[in-house]
């Protein structure tokens, strides 16, 4: 494939920017090297527009290296870990190198969309896995040019030259060419025919070695950008008084008041969605548009709005459980039905059965949600925080009714996303109220409008229960589930698929334990529900794990030895969910026997004071934590110590790997404790962190170990490994300590309740 560089209208090839860049995959597949119809250093070329440019590196005259990165960066380190990766096969030093975010990048075809700059969104760890290969053919791949090119003016042969960071060498005769030197040539030559060979891992110098994360200054100083800090000339702020009332719409409103509060500049209805179809925005409402977020929140303050409840008005929590519990007693749809399972279980010589109840939780991200949007008659631009920037694109052409190649998406930093922002609903809000103004839009919404208008995490009451054989073997297992499905209001969803983000049918113990059987009923409350933190497994983990230690105690065993057991050795068994394709029990036990180990558990310790363990495999990823708590005689819980361990194959950015596991840990104690989302009379309860209590700083032990086992060389993500087996390890610790068996989430007053009893 023949390289393409930029040209100056006259035609002529364009030196004055020294810069070298190359992309990942064109729409037709294979590398293109060149300059794109957008720069790094934010010089835009319009004459090449046509060009289908994905990952790239730029290498400056002074031998400065900036690698575009495409992924949003919500926190997990990916904008950081992929640059390590072409920054490895590149050969350049790290201090040399900056990043630089790339806008949505896609390209109308005969068949629709595709990718100009490579796949873009974040969600269930895959930012690093699904680039893996890919960006490291980037790096190699510009590696090899420069050789090339470098080869071409000295007159020698390709395979007599090689790389130190920066330059190429040449030692016969001996010379060098800094990269800055060399690039512009570079940029001229035809790509090579076959991909060039990648590093060994043995010879990395950054991979897998402790980089600070690329901004991570910048966020403790303050001068990182978020999209609540995007300021454009003569932006207009928007806020909008959404209905209180699941499903509710406005009846009428007088905006009287309102526009009497100065810098209010308009009011008008937003239409939501149509009952039971899927979600475009969440809820129906009235926007209120000002000079300033400020005066837009102090006239909706000022709205006299009437609002129709609506269908779900009824809708309470005491009932969705109570419904949720009648389900169990009855017959639900049997997804998963393996071996001779009801003979198995009648034949057990014990059954112990035990139910769980999981509740909805919301995102609660310390961003809370904004975008920018700017539409005009034939293009429209987006800035948003977002993990899809794609479906902000596609969310925006739904509501104003522009293609997509003519909507511009720019993606900030997110401040917090945990699955929340896959979903693009604020910026149809923002598109929307920008359609009708003609104006610039800045639309932030308040924490309020945050907690009470989500997709929250599914609450469900999970029924579990085991056959055991003489010798206290499993020889049957079951989970039922009643719940409120992430695939409510999917578009094109059949009800029989409802089950399928809910329990996850290759999960442990299938194929560990021969007659297994997965049971579904689902609950239609009216709640909004979607992708929460390592969606299914959080609440699996607790389920399976808290289970797995009531039945060591009841039988008498010892909890590590049963899930050794258990678990057996490293092998590779068939999975077919999100992470697969296959699943290593073994990986799991080397870790629970690691936290273990390292917190003593088989060491006896006095009333009051207890271990907890737990495992589970998230997406690919494997984690333990083992727990040691006291508590008094009050009911007083503290958490004494923490020893936490994951394994993600090869850990690319280590510290970012230890950040993931310390945030996942502190993120599952938090929702374990306090967080809960209740309904009552069609309505949301909670509204701040007065009444949705995120775990304070004081509530982290000191004694807080975070260990990276490595495996192999093949990474998988960890945004979402570290969070499910937190809440189980923590619960298992507290019955260790004072007998209180902890089987609803979260725990709140109970151990009080229950200890004062």
């Amino acid at each position: 494939m023949s390289a393409v560089v930029n040209k100056s209208t006259s035609g002529s090839i364009d030196h004055s920017r020294r810069r070298f860049l190359i992309a990942g995959s064109s729409v037709a597949g294979g590398f293109v090297l060149g300059i794109p119809a957008f720069s790094l250093t934010g010089i835009a070329d319009d004459s090449e527009t046509e060009r289908q440019i994905g990952f790239f590196v730029e290498i400056t005259a002074s031998g400065d290296v900036i690698i575009g990165t495409n992924q949003p960066e919500i926190g997990q380190g990916v904008r950081t870990a992929l640059p390590m990766l072409v920054a490895e096969e590149l050969d350049v030093e790290w201090s040399k190198v900056s990043v630089k975010p790339m806008p949505l990048g896609l390209v109308k075809t005969a068949d629709g969309y595709t990718w100009k700059y490579g796949v873009q969104g974040v969600g269930g760890s895959t930012g690093l896995t699904g680039n893996w290969e890919y960006m490291r053919q980037v790096g190699a791949t510009a590696r090899r040019q420069l050789i090339r090119a470098a080869a071409q003016q000295w007159g020698v042969a390709e395979d007599s030259c090689y790389t130190r960071p920066g330059v190429v060498v040449c030692d016969s005769p001996s010379r060098q060419l800094a990269y800055g030197e060399v690039a512009e040539a570079a940029a001229l030559l035809d790509m090579p025919e076959e991909a060039p060979p990648l590093k060994a891992i043995s010879e990395y110098r950054i991979v897998g070695q402790r980089k600070n994360t690329i901004d991570a200054r910048d966020i403790v100083t303050g001068k990182a950008k978020y999209g609540v800090d995007t300021q454009y000339p003569d932006m207009r702020y928007a806020v909008i008084a959404r209905s209180p009332y699941l499903n509710g719409t406005v009846k009428s409103f007088d905006d009287t008041a309102a526009r009497q509060v100065e810098g209010v500049l308009d009011v008008f209805k937003i239409e939501g969605p149509e009952l039971g179809a899927p979600y475009i925005i969440l809820a129906h409402g009235v926007a209120v548009v000002a000079t300033s977020t400020w005066a837009a929140i102090k006239g909706r303050e000022a709205l006299q709005v009437e609002w129709n409840p609506g269908p779900n008005a009824k809708d309470n929590i005491d009932s969705f459980w109570q419904q949720n519990n009648d389900m169990l007693e009855g017959e639900g749809q049997v997804v998963v039905d393996d071996g001779e399972f009801t003979e198995a279980m009648s034949s057990a010589e014990k059954t112990i059965t035990r139910r769980y109840k999981i509740p909805f939780v919301s995102h609660a991200p310390l961003e809370p949600q904004n975008c920018f949007a700017y539409v005009q008659q034939d293009r429209c631009h987006i800035v948003a925080p977002t993990q899809g920037p794609s479906g902000a694109s596609r969310s925006a052409a739904a509501v104003t009714g522009i293609e997509r190649e003519h909507i511009h998406v720019e993606v900030s930093r997110v401040g917090g996303g945990f699955g929340r922002r896959l979903t693009n609903d604020y910026v149809a809000e923002a598109a929307m109220i920008s359609k009708q103004t003609g104006w610039p839009i800045k639309l932030q919404w308040t924490r309020e409008d945050d907690i009470r208008n989500d997709f929250y995490r599914p609450a469900g009451l999970h029924e579990m229960q085991i056959g055991l054989d003489a010798d206290n073997k499993p020889v049957a297992w079951t989970q039922r589930l009643a719940s409120a499905s992430k695939y409510y209001r999917r578009p094109n969803m059949p009800d029989e698929n409802l089950w399928q983000p809910e329990l996850y049918s290759d999960d442990f113990p299938r194929r560990i334990i021969d007659n297994f059987r997965l049971e579904y009923f689902h609950n239609t409350i009216g709640l909004p529900r979607g992708s929460w933190r390592a969606p299914a497994h959080t609440a699996n983990a607790f389920v399976i794990q808290s289970f797995l230690d009531e039945i060591a105690h009841e039988t008498g065993q010892d909890i590590l030895q049963l899930q050794l057991d258990l678990l057996g050795g490293e092998r590779e068994l068939e999975y077919g969910n999100h992470g697969g394709p296959t699943f290593n029990p073994g990986r799991l036990a080397k870790l629970i026997k690691f936290v273990a180990e390292r917190i003593d558990h088989k060491r006896e310790r006095p009333k009051g004071r207890g271990v907890g363990l737990a495992t589970h495999c998230t997406f690919g990823g494997y984690a333990a934590h083992a727990f040691e708590v006291t508590v008094s005689d009050s009911g007083e819980l503290q958490i004494e110590r923490i020893v936490a361990a994951i394994d993600c194959g090869l850990a690319v950015h280590p510290n970012a790997v230890e950040a993931q596991l310390q945030g996942g840990t502190v993120d599952g104690i938090s929702t374990a404790l306090g967080l809960e989302i209740t309904v009552k009379d069609g309505q949301i309860q909670q509204s701040n962190f007065h009444d949705y209590p995120l775990m304070r700083i004081a509530g982290v032990p000191s004694l807080f170990e975070s260990h990276i086992l490595p495996y192999d060389d093949v990474p998988t993500g960890v945004g979402e490994m570290g969070i499910p087996s937190a809440a189980p390890a923590l619960t298992n610790a507290i019955f260790a300590a004072c007998g209180v068996r902890i089987r609803s989430l979260p725990i709140g007053n109970q151990l009080r309740d229950a200890m004062t009893a």
